[in-house]
């Protein structure tokens, strides 16, 4: 019989690419995951793996066996998670995925709330971006998955998700604090810094829509970096209204892009109903965002030509 835990890592090998990435994913040491690979040839008396230069990829037989162990393992976590609605809120486990800004803004409220109500049942977090987020919750990896996406870029491959919608939060054209123009066309000359794949490819479509190509000179998905670059007169940027109230430098500037917004969601996979620990946790994770308006970046900002406080 083929051993769970090999698979397991066959599967995370599969799903990263190389050895390294695999370990790092599943918290094992290096030469583990080489063992366990080794052993489940040995098992099988096939070929899952081959040397390519200084890396490694899967044979065919590697990769139907892969395939098939996703499979399997999505089959023992959707088990889990029936014997969890039986069990109730009394033990058991819950696995949520989020973004950063939405991990450092409203999700430890949730959490808190959560734990306090239920605190026989185990709450652990995976830090992920959305299409990550979806893969885990496909996989079975997570239970809840806290996504973003925007009018202009849809999050891909979530046919079968369910979302409970959160929030609609407004976007920010971000500024060194003593530099004017208010649009995104009166800096069409300077340069850029740009967030995760998903987040360039809004800036630079809503960049092309107000007529210009951004010259992008820095990428990097931390909000924190993005401002302190901004305040260093590095370049300009837009970020996300959790973002700022996750983390304000006082030396840039902010000014609300009118049309401009991020729409948050919580997803599950599979059909209903959910397991009751699934379930608690959006009802808390929607009321976190009901009972404080999370997203709002202080002190106040300033404001486009044309709009009302």
């Amino acid at each position: 019989m083929l051993d769970i835990t090999r698979l397991r890592v066959l599967a995370a090998v599969a799903r990263h690419g190389s050895v390294t990435a695999a370990a790092r994913a599943l918290g094992y040491a290096q030469p583990s995951v080489s063992h366990h690979l080794a052993r489940l040839e040995a098992e099988t008396g096939s070929r899952l793996i081959q040397r390519v230069g200084r890396g490694i990829r899967l044979t065919d037989a590697g990769r139907m066996l892969a395939e098939r162990a996703e499979e399997i393992l999505g089959r023992l976590n959707a088990a889990e998670a029936e014997l969890a609605a039986h069990t109730g809120l009394h033990a058991g486990r819950v696995r949520l995925a989020a973004f950063p800004s939405a991990l450092g803004a409203f999700v430890p409220r949730a959490a808190a709330t959560f734990t306090a109500a239920h605190p026989d049942v185990e709450l652990r977090f995976t830090e992920a971006e959305p299409p990550d987020a979806v893969r885990l919750l496909r996989s079975g990896e997570v239970d809840v998955a806290v996504l973003f996406s925007y009018p202009d870029t849809p999050l891909a491959d979530d046919d079968g998700l369910r979302r409970t919608p959160l929030l609609t939060e407004p976007t920010y054209l971000v500024t060194p604090e003593d530099l004017p123009g208010d649009r995104l066309g009166d800096h069409a000359t300077r340069r850029w810094i740009s967030g995760c794949e998903r987040c360039r490819t809004h800036l630079v479509r809503s960049c092309e829509a107000a007529g210009f190509t951004p010259d992008i000179a820095f990428t990097t998905d931390d909000y924190v970096a993005v401002q302190a670059l901004v305040a260093a007169g590095l370049g300009v940027t837009t970020l996300p209204g959790l973002a700022l109230a996750a983390q304000r430098n006082p030396a840039v500037r902010l000014v609300c892009l009118p049309g401009q917004q991020r729409v948050i969601s919580a997803a599950v996979h599979g059909e209903p109903p959910d397991p009751p620990a699934t379930a608690a946790l959006l009802e808390h994770l929607t009321r976190a965002v009901r009972d404080g308006r999370c997203y709002e970046p202080t002190p106040p900002v300033a404001l486009s030509a044309g709009q009302t406080a």
